[in-house]
């Protein structure tokens, strides 16, 4: 199983969110560190970007993972049109 880490943006933009939100954004995340790649995850590689993108209803996950230290570190945590600017 792999450990998530957030950073700073993701952990600020989950605090300013509706709860129920948070708490499926969370579930998503938490289910993706048992097997990050697993094909119904509604998980894509980014183009050009060296992470993945999870999504989450509208809102879109950026994350990067690090498989030999065992580490999901979530990048960006914003909505559909915002994410990738």
């Amino acid at each position: 199983m792999f450990t998530v880490d957030y950073s700073k943006a993701a952990r600020k933009t989950l605090k300013a969110m509706p709860r129920n939100v948070a708490k499926l954004i969370c579930e998503k995340i938490e289910a993706l560190a048992v097997d990050p790649f697993a094909a119904n995850n509604n998980v894509l590689k980014l183009t050009n970007h060296p992470g993945y993108r999870l999504r989450v209803g509208d809102w879109r996950v950026v994350y990067l993972v690090h498989e030999e230290a065992l580490l999901i570190a979530v990048v960006r945590i914003a909505s559909r049109g915002d994410v990738y600017q």
